[in-house]
């Protein structure tokens, strides 16, 4: 079975007619910034996807910061850059997988399955003497059609009905998980009943992820997950957890795509704070 994650030198000796790469960077801070750090350098063939225009939809009172793309504009954006049904999909960042694993959490949810993260993202190209260009890659058409998994996907009224039987699962720092800060979201504290597995404990400094065996150990801790659903701030750093629990073998893990952003919209949800409560 093809792996989750591919390594900057199987990029580099890759037939590049087998592939299309994605730069992913972008920044919470910055909108721009993405988009600019691409234009001074970005690994060959790459196109740049937003974050806020390509990954995400149009904004609302509720659904979150990130709300899920709309499948047409998304269809149409991955055409433009010349993916196929067969097209091997390439993502990468440079913010500790979470750009790459929205892309590949989203093609997955768009029915395109055969899609790697680049694993140190563009920091393992350059380590392994990867070059970089500035240059754009030429248009070329291709004809993906995004046919979404309702599957793997909550939102607010499904996680309502049936959280008593979910296993949900917080990946965002353990300060914002406890309420002690949350510096982007208008109230602070968790989903009662949700579990902290922060996003970042899956990779290394380098934006390497750490061997399968010590992920499969950190989800361990939390006991058995027979449901899990995973949220965040806005379903972005999420998809670093549900890449991990893919890694690790687990296949039915599902995404709150809303997040806390979303929970936090409606006044008369509860809201805990502190461990495990």
């Amino acid at each position: 079975m093809q792996s989750a994650l591919i390594t900057a030198a199987q990029l580099r000796d890759m037939d590049p007619v087998r592939r299309v790469i994605f730069d992913c960077r972008f920044s919470l801070a910055d909108v721009a910034l993405g988009r600019q750090q691409y234009q001074q350098g970005h690994i060959p063939d790459a196109f740049h996807l937003d974050m806020e225009q390509d990954l995400s939809g149009a904004k609302g009172p509720h659904g979150g910061r990130h709300p899920l793309p709309d499948q047409d504009h998304f269809s149409a954006r991955l055409q433009h850059c010349g993916v196929n049904a067969d097209t091997l999909v390439v993502a990468y960042d440079d913010n500790r997988m979470a750009g790459a694993a929205r892309l590949w959490w989203l093609l997955r949810y768009f029915g395109h399955n055969h899609v790697q993260v680049l694993d140190g993202g563009i920091q393992g190209w350059q380590a392994i003497g990867g070059a970089l260009e500035s240059a754009e890659p030429t248009i070329r058409m291709g004809n993906f059609r995004a046919r979404p998994q309702a599957a793997m996907a909550l939102n607010i009224e499904e996680l309502r009905q049936s959280a008593a039987g979910l296993n949900l699962i917080d990946a965002r720092e353990v300060p914002r998980y406890r309420g002690e800060q949350e510096p982007i979201d208008p109230v602070a504290g968790h989903i009662p009943g949700a579990l902290n597995q922060p996003w970042l404990q899956f990779t290394d400094p380098q934006g390497c992820f750490i061997p399968v065996e010590q992920q499969r150990q950190q989800w361990q801790r939390l006991g058995p997950l027979p449901n899990p659903v995973v949220y965040c701030g806005s379903g972005v750093t999420a998809c670093v957890d549900l890449l991990s629990l893919a890694l690790i073998g687990v296949d039915n893990a599902r995404l709150y795509s809303g997040s806390w952003s979303d929970w936090c919209s409606y006044p008369e949800n509860p809201v805990a704070t502190g461990d495990n409560s």
